[in-house]
C-alpha cells in the first residue's frame, strides 16, 4: 500500500499506468455487501481521432480484504482524460487494474458509453460469479435513446 491521497493536495496523474490506486482494509471482511462506485461524468479521448469520449461507469463488488480509497480511485478514473484508449480498453482495463489490486470476492463493471458516430457502445465485465445470497442491485442506467 502507498501512502494514502486522502487529506493531501495531489496532481492529477499524467497516465493511467501512472496513477497509484490505494487500498485500505475492509472493517467487514466476514461479510458479503457489495460496494458501488459511480461516475457519471467519465471521459477519455479517441485512440484515432483524438476526440473526447463520455461515459457513465459503475463499478460493483464485492470486497474481500481490502477496499479501495475512494480519492485514488477519482484520480485514477481523472487520468483518462488525456489518454487515448477505444471504450472496451479503457472499461475492461479499469475492471481488471482493481480485481488485482484488491482481490475482491466478485466485481463487475458496467461502461455506458455515449454516442460516437451516432452509435453508443456498452461494455460489461464481471470476474465471475457473485456470492450466493448477496443483493446485486440492477446498474440503473438506462439504454441510450437518443432524444425521442
Amino acid at each position: 500500500m502507498t501512502d494514502l491521497k486522502l487529506g493531501k493536495t495531489v496532481d492529477i496523474p499524467a497516465s493511467p499506468e501512472a496513477a497509484e490506486l490505494d487500498r485500505v482494509p475492509n472493517p467487514h471482511p466476514d461479510t458479503d455487501y457489495v460496494a458501488r462506485f459511480v461516475a457519471p461524468e467519465f471521459t477519455s479521448l479517441c485512440p484515432v481521432t483524438g476526440q473526447p469520449d463520455f461515459a457513465h461507469l459503475v463499478i460493483d463488488y464485492v470486497p474481500d480484504q481490502w477496499l479501495v480509497e475512494s480519492k485514488s480511485l477519482k484520480l485514477y478514473l481523472t487520468s483518462f482524460r488525456n489518454h487515448g484508449a477505444f471504450h472496451e480498453d479503457c472499461t475492461v482495463a479499469i475492471g481488471k487494474r482493481l480485481r488485482d489490486l484488491l482481490g475482491p470476492r466478485w466485481l463487475r463493471i458496467g461502461g455506458y458509453w455515449y454516442p460516437r458516430g451516432g452509435i453508443p457502445i456498452d461494455v460489461f465485465w464481471q470476474t465471475g460469479t457473485p456470492p450466493a445470497g448477496v443483493w446485486i442491485p440492477d446498474q440503473g442506467v438506462a439504454p441510450y435513446r437518443g432524444r425521442g
